[in-house]
C-alpha cells in the first residue's frame, strides 16, 4: 500500500511535510496545498522550492478552470524541476465553487472536458487528478468519470462524495467501486481514513487498491499508518516514547515557523490551526486547549502546551 498526504491549506506545508517526514511513518507523495493564481506568491514558491522538499516526492496542486492560468503555474513549477502536477477539482468552498473552481469544475462535464483537453493538449509533464464524484447528487459520477477516462492522467484520486456533503455523512462507497470497476486509471482513494480500523476496512472493501491519501484522519493522529501496522500499541514504554516524539514533532513545526514568519501572531495563529486535530491525541484535553487557543504570546502558548504534554496521556 502506498500512503499520501493530502494537501490542506495553512496546515501542510512545506514546514509541516518535513516535521512529519522526519518522526512518523514517511508518505509516498505529498501533495501541496493548492496554488491557485496565474503566478505563484513569494510564500507559494517557498512552499515547492526543492531546498525545501529534500528527500520527498512532493506533487504540487493546482487550483483553476482557466487553461492559460494552469499552464503558467505548471511551466514556472517545471523550471524548478517538477514534472508532475495534480488539478484539484474537488474542493467545496462556496468561494471556490462560485468561480466554477475546485468541485465547481464538476457541475458541467462538457466544461471539464474542454478544459482537460485544453491542458493535455499543451502541458508535456504527466497530471493527476483529485476529484470528488459530482455537485449535487452520485449519479453525476457516471458522466464525470467518463470525461477522465478520455485522458492519460498519471492517476486518478477519488474523494467519494459530492460537492454538497462537504465533509459530512458517510463517503459514498459504491461510488468508488463503481471506478475500481469501469476505469482504467491508476487509482487512489481519499475520505475518512481516521483510524487504522478505517484503513483496514478500505483495504477490505477494495481488495485490489494500492493507494489512499489521508489528510483530517492523519492531522488529527499522525501516527496513524504506523498503528495499522504495529500490536503493541498499549505497552507503556512505547507509549511514552510516541509522546516524546509527538512534542519533538510540535517543536520541530514551532520552530519552523518561527524561522519564517515575523511576530507571535502570525506564528500563533499557524499552530492553533494545527491544535484544532492534534488536540484529538490527548486525554482531557478540553481546558488546555482553551488556555492554548487563548494564548496572544509565545511564551504563553509553550507553557500550555508543555502543561498538556505533562499532565495528560496519549488517547
Amino acid at each position: 500500500m502506498k500512503y499520501y498526504m493530502a494537501p490542506m491549506e495553512g496546515l501542510t506545508g512545506y514546514v509541516y511535510r518535513n516535521a512529519y517526514h522526519k518522526f512518523f511513518y514517511p508518505m509516498d507523495r505529498y501533495f501541496t496545498p493548492f496554488l491557485a493564481n496565474k503566478k505563484m506568491s513569494s510564500g507559494e514558491r517557498r512552499d515547492i522550492l526543492p531546498e525545501n522538499n529534500e528527500g520527498k516526492c512532493v506533487i504540487p496542486q493546482i487550483l483553476t478552470n482557466r487553461s492559460e492560468h494552469f499552464l503558467a503555474v505548471a511551466g514556472e513549477l517545471t523550471q524548478y524541476g517538477y514534472d508532475t502536477v495534480n488539478l484539484n477539482v474537488g474542493c467545496p468552498s462556496g468561494t471556490v465553487v462560485a468561480k466554477g473552481r475546485g468541485a465547481g469544475l464538476l457541475a458541467e462535464p462538457e466544461v471539464l472536458d474542454r478544459f482537460l483537453y485544453e491542458i493535455f493538449e499543451e502541458y508535456a509533464g504527466k497530471i493527476s487528478i483529485k476529484t470528488r464524484i459530482g455537485m449535487e447528487d452520485e449519479e453525476e459520477w457516471k458522466d464525470i468519470l467518463a470525461v477522465y477516462e478520455k485522458y492519460p492522467l498519471e492517476e486518478l484520486i477519488i474523494h467519494p462524495r459530492v460537492r454538497r456533503d462537504f465533509y459530512k455523512g458517510k463517503p459514498r462507497l459504491d461510488a468508488f467501486s463503481y471506478a475500481m470497476e469501469e476505469s482504467g486509471h491508476r487509482l487512489c482513494y481519499n475520505g475518512d481514513i481516521c483510524s487504522a480500523e478505517d484503513l483496514q476496512d478500505r483495504k477490505e472493501r477494495f481488495p485490489d487498491l494500492d493507494r489512499v491519501m489521508l489528510g483530517r484522519g492523519l492531522l488529527c493522529n499522525p501516527f496513524l499508518i504506523e498503528m495499522s501496522k504495529t500490536a503493541d500499541d498499549a505497552a507503556h514504554d512505547h507509549m511514552q516514547e510516541k509522546k516524546d516524539r509527538l512534542y519533538a514533532f510540535h517543536q520541530e513545526i514551532l520552530e519552523g515557523y518561527i524561522q519564517i514568519m515575523s511576530g507571535d501572531r502570525n506564528v500563533l495563529f499557524r499552530m492553533k490551526e494545527l491544535w484544532f486535530y492534534l488536540g484529538d491525541c490527548f486525554t482531557n484535553a478540553d481546558k488546555y486547549l482553551k488556555k492554548i487557543k487563548k494564548s496572544e504570546r509565545l511564551v504563553a502558548y509553550q507553557a500550555a502546551v508543555d502543561a498538556l504534554f505533562h499532565e495528560q496521556e496519549l488517547r
